[in-house]
């Protein structure tokens, strides 16, 4: 049906029905499996994200707030309310753009992780819960896009902006145990608080979309819980979330489809291997393999770098460590250099080393037109010209961990070690890892020492 009729058919109140029927039981061993390992890389990326200068200036605001102690701030030894927590806490997990990611793409674990539990911690929830509310946080986030269908860059706000407060709803609507009717009433007025500006991306304040999308959609569920209202009708409402959002076309049966299959298992979410905006995964990947045939790297004379369209990742010149995330020519100059991209890759230091400044000034991005521009079917070439002539050429059609692919366990699981290792010593990594594996067989009170250690 078409979004831009003000309909009294119930699309909102359907799909709240939906949700609210589905709980641990309905998920299987698989989609158990899989939420408990985005959980737990999320939890990782964030301690590693609570050594950047957003996530300490941000925790320190929020420290300085004050409020009852009810919830953990990671990484930064206090507790905060609940909804303060989730925002910063958030903030810490997207700061380094390395968490994983949904298809169609947005990031769909900073804005719910974070919520599920922090709210958990101050209500005395238990790890089985917390994976059903992720589970279905996750869900509402794919859902909405996959029945929007927006073209790449059709969206003029950042995606975990409009998704992330819903998905906070939802996720905080299963732990507060609200009905049908609470529901509706809390995505009324989590849509109401969906922002975020692409401009934004490259800075601090990209970090505080995912937070803003985690405490907004917890804030609306807990105001729903005391009787709070705002239009239960707000998916098909004139002037509501889906004619607001989105194009005119919304496929009310893919939302109604909700959990069957999970998302989180059909299409899958990409497990991010380097932490940089995700199409920068392809010209790094195509970098490295043109890199593997390159003797000396100080000898490149020319790179090109052939590409599909994605202009907000045409940056020659990133103004900081930062934004070199969100840049296709500085994620594979990083590569071709160093033979590896990770979080120190992202530096001020790196980023104005007299070798990067150089590498940077002899790459030209081509757009290729006939290369499709969404990341499910996209792919990239990196072309290397030497000083003696010879040209040495990578292409990514599909980098590490996308979607659909098998997750090599070990390379994650070095990858959670590493994140953890940023703040912890072996033997808390070891211990919180090993608690988030068996996150469904803890009791209250042993999620509570969990979310103790990432104090």
């Amino acid at each position: 049906m078409s979004a831009s009729q003000n309909t009294t058919s119930g699309q909102t109140a359907t799909f709240a029905a939906i949700a609210c029927a589905k709980n641990y039981d309905a998920l299987d061993g698989d989609a158990i499996a899989a939420v408990k390992r985005l959980i737990l890389d999320g939890v990782a990326v964030a301690i590693a994200g609570t050594a950047e200068d957003a996530p300490k200036i941000y925790a320190a605001h929020t420290r300085d707030t004050g409020g009852r102690a009810e919830s953990t701030l990671w990484g930064f030894g206090c507790k905060v309310p609940a909804s303060a927590a989730a925002y910063a806490n958030a903030v810490s997990m997207h700061v380094l753009d390395f968490e994983p990611m949904s298809s169609p793409p947005t990031h769909a674990v900073s804005p719910v992780v974070p919520v599920a539990l922090a709210l958990a911690e101050a209500q005395g929830g238990n790890g089985r819960e917390v994976i059903a509310a992720c589970a279905k946080g996750f869900e509402i986030q794919g859902r909405i896009l996959a029945a929007a269908k927006p073209a790449r860059g059709a969206l003029p706000f950042h995606s975990p902006g409009v998704m992330g407060p819903m998905g906070s709803a939802v996720t905080a609507a299963h732990l507060l145990k609200l009905d049908a009717s609470q529901l509706a009433n809390a995505l009324g007025m989590a849509s109401s608080r969906c922002a975020g500006l692409p401009a934004n991306s490259g800075s601090m304040v990209k970090c505080t979309h995912c937070g803003n999308a985690a405490a907004a959609g917890l804030e609306a569920a807990l105001l729903a819980a005391h009787g709070f209202t705002a239009n239960p009708a707000i998916f098909e409402a004139k002037h509501g979330y889906v004619q607001t959002f989105f194009a005119p076309h919304f496929d009310y049966d893919v939302l109604f489809g909700f959990g069957t299959p999970w998302r989180c298992l059909e299409p899958g979410m990409a497990i991010k291997f380097y932490p940089s905006k995700y199409p920068t995964h392809f010209a790094i990947t195509a970098a490295l393999e043109a890199r593997k045939t390159i003797k000396a790297v100080s000898e490149i004379k020319s790179v090109r770098i052939v590409s599909p369209e994605i202009l907000d990742a045409n940056r020659p010149r990133p103004r900081v460590g930062l934004e070199g995330k969100f840049s296709i020519q500085y994620a594979a100059a990083a590569a071709l250099l160093d033979g590896t991209v990770g979080i120190q890759t992202f530096t001020d230091a790196r980023r104005f080393a007299a070798d990067m400044e150089s590498l940077l000034g002899k790459i030209v991005l081509d757009f290729d037109q006939n290369i499709p521009p969404d990341t499910k079917n996209m792919h990239m070439k990196v072309e290397a010209t030497l000083n003696d002539g010879s040209l040495h050429t990578g292409v990514c059609h599909k980098p590490p961990g996308t979607w659909g692919e098998v997750i090599d366990e070990a390379q994650h699981r070095a990858k959670i070690s590493d994140c953890l290792r940023v703040r912890f010593d072996a033997d808390k990594t070891v211990r919180v890892i090993a608690a988030f594996e068996k996150l469904e067989t803890l009791d209250a009170s042993q999620l509570q020492a969990l979310l103790a250690l990432l104090a």
